[in-house]
């Protein structure tokens, strides 16, 4: 019967303190640290500032962006950049505003249920994403350049449908059957804003994708290091693709939302919100050389923008300034996302490991992360 010993520390070998790092605590957890003290500042110089319904609504307006940013997320681990978020939310509202408006068959006027409104809407969006994703990983066009074209494209065809007009009055009639457009926009379901529920619903299942499923290591292996990840028998490129497909679709839901809390389409909805959700992606710890980030901290991330952006509203501040501030706090959060991982390799490179007795010490570079970290 054979027993098994474990090895003792070779003699005269220093074993690393395992204390508190308080610093790197802060540094992880900057996002949420960043979004109380939103909340204390503005609590401070506004009275209605924290309220529930005000947090309801502030939360609502949030929705948006999340949303988009979980979809951003996507793409950003992969290491690329999808800039045609915008144009897709612009043209997703149209596309339901046009269905809702009626369809013209044979002399006939044909006024479709909301649900397949919103459901071909989405359908655009996702077609929208594979264009881009198709551009990007079968003909190799840099992300930039693709979704850059594609949001010229997109914006323009939300134009060509308008004629640069607005769909006003989505309500609805109840004597064509269209009514209930608005539920996503006014609704509330135990006292939460319908678009909440959908923004929690696509985040649980964005951290499913990541955390539990075989795609979401794919997607961070192919996002840290693509050619080892093809290497390793990874479809590099149905990944793109797939990612693209999901961050249309985010941005085509995001846009049947706005299109609903409007009661109206506009071509131009959606102006800058890429922006918007490259800077959540960001803020929430993100890397924009892809491999690293979570659904939680790009939550945190639109909490953030969403709630500073509504505090510099209801204190008053100039619509000009809300922009400086903004700026300000994304390059403040592209700075400690360097400082971040830079400290990390530093420890990783640092750690003394274990060697044969009488060989020193030595550190060992990091391997490369294909896990969620």
């Amino acid at each position: 019967m054979s027993q098994t010993k474990t090895a003792d520390a070779p003699a005269g070998a220093v074993r690393p303190a395992r204390g508190l790092d308080i610093p790197a605590l802060l540094l992880e957890g900057r996002a949420f640290i960043a979004l109380i003290v939103i909340i204390v500042i503005f609590s401070f110089l506004s009275p209605n500032y924290f309220s529930v319904n005000n947090l309801l609504t502030m939360s609502a307006h949030v929705a948006v962006y999340a949303i988009l940013a979980v979809g951003m997320l996507l793409v950003i681990l992969n290491g690329g950049i999808d800039l045609s978020v915008g144009s897709t939310v612009g043209l997703a509202g149209v596309v339901a505003g046009f269905l809702m408006q009626g369809v013209t068959i044979g002399g006939a006027t044909l006024y479709p249920a909301v649900w397949v409104c919103a459901v071909c809407a989405i359908a655009v969006g996702a077609f929208v994403g594979w264009i881009n994703g198709t551009l990007v990983a079968r003909f190799g066009v840099a992300p930039f350049v693709a979704t850059l074209g594609t949001l010229y494209v997109v914006r323009g065809a939300a134009l060509l449908i308008t004629g640069g007009l607005t769909y006003p009055n989505l309500r609805g009639d109840p004597a064509l059957g269209n009514t209930g457009f608005d539920a996503l926009g006014f609704n509330r379901i135990l006292g939460i804003p319908t678009g909440v529920l959908v923004m929690v619903v696509i985040a649980l299942l964005g951290s499913f994708l990541l955390n539990r499923t075989a795609f979401g290591r794919w997607l961070y292996a192919s996002g840290g290091n693509a050619r080892a990840a093809e290497l390793s028998g990874i479809p590099v490129k149905k990944v793109q693709v797939r990612i693209y497909v999901a961050s249309g679709v985010c941005a085509a839901i995001a846009g049947v939302i706005i299109a609903s809390e409007l009661t109206s389409a506009n071509p131009t909805a959606g102006t800058s919100f890429e922006l918007t959700a490259i800077a959540a992606v960001v803020i929430g710890g993100a890397a924009l050389s892809g491999g690293r980030g979570n659904i939680r901290g790009t939550l945190l991330g639109a909490f953030v923008i969403g709630f500073l952006s509504d505090g510099l509203v209801i204190i008053g501040v100039s619509e000009y300034w809300q922009m400086v501030f903004k700026g300000a706090v994304i390059v403040v959060a592209v700075m400690l996302n360097r400082v971040e991982y830079r400290s990390k390799r530093i420890k990783q490179v640092e750690t003394p490991t274990a060697a044969p007795p009488g060989q020193a010490a030595s550190g060992t570079p990091p391997a490369i992360n294909t896990a969620n970290p």
